[in-house]
C-alpha cells in the first residue's frame, strides 16, 4: 500500500539522504540547491512511502491547479533507489493521479531525468507515463559528448581553438562574486540581442549556489589581457558535465576564446565522467531547432539526446 507525504522542511535531512543514495541523484535535487528560489516557487513535492519504508522522491511545483516536476528545475521525475522496481513504479503513478485528483489539480507536467544522469537504469517512470495514457507533450533537443569514445573535432573546430591560444587567451577556474557578476553579464547581453531573454540566474545566486556546492559548480573563465570574453558555467555531476551556461562576446567569438573554454573543459573531465552535456538547443515547448547552436555544439564531437516532458492524464 502506497502512502503520499508532502515535503515540509522538518524533513529536510531525510530528503538530502535519500537523494544522496538514489540511482539518479542530482545535487539540484539537494533542498539546498531547490530552496534558493523557493521565494518563486510553491513547493509541492512529495515523499511516496511502503508503510514505514521510503521508496520514493518527486520534486514538484504548484502553478495553478497544475503540478509541475519541478517549474525550477531542468527535469525532476521520480527520484528512486536500486530497490525500485516496475510494479512499484507502477503504484506510485496510480497514487500519485489520485492525489492529484483529490487535491484538486486537473494537470501534472512531469519532466523526465535523462538516462546519462542514471547511475544504474531508472527509466520506470517512462513506462509507467505510457501506461497511464500520458501525452509526450516535449521533446528538447540537447546535445551529448561521449568521453569516453568521443568522435573527432572538425579541423574547423581545432582550427579556433589553436587561434585563441595564439591570441594569448588563457583558461581559468573564477571564484568570486566579482567573476560571476562579469559572466552574467556577458551572458545576459548575449541572451538579450539574440532571444530578448535574460539568464535565470543573477551573479549573486550562482556565488550562492556555487558556495553551497563548490564540487559541483565552476566558472571556466577565457580571459584575454586579463578580462574576461568568454566562459561557460559548468554543473559536474556523477558521470556527467552539464554547461549550464556559454557566453562570448564579438571578440572571443572570431578569435575562438569560447571553443577554448569548452575543449578545456572536455580535457578537464574526459578522464573522470562519461558525458559532456551541452543542454538544449530547441525554444522549450515549441519544435523549433536552433540549427546554429546545435552545429556549434556538434562541432565538439556531440550528437543529440533529448529531454522529455510529458503531461499525465489524471482525468481517469
Amino acid at each position: 500500500m502506497i502512502t503520499i507525504v508532502r515535503y515540509t522542511e522538518d524533513k529536510v535531512n531525510i530528503w538530502n539522504q535519500f537523494n544522496k543514495q538514489s540511482k539518479n541523484a542530482l545535487f539540484m535535487f539537494d533542498r539546498n540547491y531547490m530552496d534558493y528560489h523557493k521565494d518563486r516557487f510553491k513547493d509541492h513535492s512529495l515523499f511516496f512511502y511502503d508503510e514505514d519504508k521510503l521508496l520514493a522522491l518527486l520534486p514538484m511545483s504548484e502553478h495553478g491547479d497544475q503540478l509541475i516536476s519541478h517549474g525550477g528545475l531542468t527535469y525532476g521525475g521520480f527520484i528512486t533507489d536500486t530497490k525500485m522496481k516496475q510494479h512499484t513504479m507502477m503504484d506510485c503513478f496510480e497514487e500519485l493521479i489520485k492525489y492529484a485528483k483529490e487535491n484538486g489539480f486537473k494537470n501534472i507536467r512531469y519532466k523526465c531525468i535523462p538516462h546519462i544522469y542514471h547511475s544504474q537504469p531508472a527509466e520506470e517512470d517512462r513506462f509507467a507515463l505510457f501506461a497511464n495514457n500520458s501525452k509526450l507533450d516535449t521533446v528538447d533537443v540537447s546535445t551529448y559528448v561521449n568521453l569516453v569514445a568521443p568522435l573527432k573535432m572538425p579541423k574547423g573546430r581545432k582550427a579556433q581553438i589553436s587561434r585563441a591560444k595564439r591570441e594569448g587567451v588563457v583558461v581559468e577556474e573564477l571564484t568570486e562574486l566579482e567573476d560571476f557578476n562579469k559572466f552574467i553579464e556577458l551572458e545576459n547581453e548575449v541572451l538579450t540581442e539574440r532571444h530578448d531573454v535574460r539568464a535565470v540566474h543573477t551573479g549573486e545566486e550562482l556565488k550562492l549556489l556555487h558556495d553551497r556546492f563548490p564540487e559541483n559548480i565552476h566558472l571556466f573563465a577565457s580571459l584575454k589581457d586579463g578580462n574576461l570574453i568568454a566562459g561557460t558555467v559548468v554543473y559536474e555531476y556523477d558521470q556527467v558535465v552539464h554547461t549550464q551556461y556559454m557566453a562570448a562576446n564579438d571578440e572571443a567569438r572570431t578569435i575562438g576564446a569560447l571553443d577554448l573554454a569548452v575543449s578545456t573543459v572536455i580535457n578537464k573531465y574526459k578522464d573522470s565522467k562519461k558525458w559532456l552535456d551541452f543542454g538544449t538547443s530547441t525554444e522549450h515547448g515549441k519544435i523549433y531547432l536552433n540549427e546554429g547552436l546545435c552545429s556549434q555544439k556538434e562541432g565538439f564531437g556531440g550528437r543529440t539526446g533529448v529531454y522529455e516532458i510529458w503531461e499525465v492524464n489524471i482525468e481517469q
